[in-house]
């Protein structure tokens, strides 16, 4: 597996997720929605450099210009519904993609233990494709796992690139354990140390989906 850290580099990726991350700037959901699809879209150029591209002649109005063209469009699936706007990024990017949803959440149990469920799955084919997986936190690692599983229904993915705009170090390392195929690159705007034992990431930016969309019942 391999693990591109983009944060750090003193770019407006470092604007964008000092945003995400303050707690008075959240209030601003449109700005906190907007933000994160902006952190999608320039991991969506990063990643671009690692897809087949293909020299073309195109005509333009005075002549022919040879330009290399992308070869290939990904599928680009999300994890429900923080992912949303993370997503938004990505496709506006890969114009072209098809989209695949999945819908996830945390089970609790009485000891306030929690496992993974998958309710709801839509996706195209993915068989030899290229497949982004994109979730706005990485923390366990839990949820990648089981949507990068339930896509497995739809056939086996060429080259699957993870997407996520903060991972914990915990959460990296079960990915590596538990998917050690070699056709996997995760790509992180952030990676922060430490994981709670409610599996939050600290200091991380709160829950992503809330922020984005407003708090869920507990109902």
């Amino acid at each position: 597996m391999k693990i591109y850290n983009l944060g750090g580099k003193g770019t407006l990726l470092d604007q964008f997720l000092s945003e995400i991350r303050d707690h008075e700037i959240q209030l601003d959901r449109a700005r906190f929605r907007n933000n994160l699809a902006r952190t999608g879209e320039i991991i969506a150029y990063e990643m671009s450099k690692m897809f087949p591209f293909t020299d073309e002649d195109i005509t333009t109005p005075l002549g022919i210009a040879n330009v290399p063209t992308l070869q290939e469009q990904p599928v680009i699936a999300t994890v429900l519904r923080a992912g949303l706007p993370f997503h938004q990024g990505f496709i506006n990017f890969f114009d072209h993609a098809e989209s695949a949803f999945i819908a996830g959440y945390r089970k609790y149990d009485k000891s306030g233990d929690f496992e993974i469920k998958i309710d709801y799955i839509s996706s195209p084919p993915v068989e030899d494709r290229i497949v982004i997986i994109n979730d706005p936190m990485l923390a366990s690692g839990g949820s990648i796992e089981m949507a990068y599983k339930a896509l497995l229904n739809y056939g086996k993915q060429k080259h699957v690139h993870i997407a996520t705009v903060i991972a914990s170090k915990e959460g990296l390392d079960y990915i590596e354990r538990v998917l050690p195929e070699s056709d996997i690159s995760v790509w992180a705007g952030a990676i922060d140390d430490e994981l709670t034992v409610k599996s939050y990431i600290v200091p991380g930016l709160g829950d992503a989906g809330d922020l984005a969309y407003g708090r869920k019942s507990d109902n």
